[in-house]
């Protein structure tokens, strides 16, 4: 009756409600509208940096950023949870970026932001951290490590 109704990128509340206007200008009084989405197969998000499992995760409904670090199984031991990149591809085509402090999120000082279908998260990792994973100082404590000669 209402033909197509255009609803991409909508969540679920905001489909029922351009479904009910279309109906509700021509058809019905007051209707009510609901939406289930089954499936969301082409809704992804990309994890990267300093987690325990990088990837790319499929979406399942609304999700917030710290969600999105539990599906990747929480910060890597070098991560810098201070400096958490979110870059999003907006409809117009260019790309933006914002910075959040997953320890200030946690504790609920600053809102968790969702995340979008196609957003990439990069975690950081603690500059401190590197420098000793990959310094001297650690070749050092490998070459002295007394269980060294278990390794393959």
């Amino acid at each position: 009756l209402i033909g197509s109704i255009k609803l991409l990128g909508m969540s679920a509340q905001q489909a029922e409600a351009a479904i009910a206007k279309s109906y509700g200008e021509k058809y019905l009084q007051d209707p009510q509208i609901s939406v289930f989405i089954r499936e969301f197969t082409t809704q992804r998000v990309t994890i990267e940096g300093a987690v325990a499992r990088p990837g790319i995760y499929p979406l399942t409904g609304q999700i917030t950023l710290l969600r999105a670090m539990a599906l990747a199984g929480g910060r890597g031991s070098l991560a810098n949870l201070e400096n958490v990149m979110v870059y999003r591809t907006e409809p117009d085509g260019k790309l933006s970026s914002a910075m959040y402090d997953m320890e200030r999120i946690g504790s609920g000082e600053i809102p968790d932001p969702v995340i979008l279908p196609e957003d990439v998260i990069v975690v950081q990792r603690k500059p401190a951290r590197v420098f000793l994973r990959d310094s001297a100082v650690s070749d050092f404590i490998e070459l002295m490590n007394p269980f060294n000669y278990l390794k393959p």
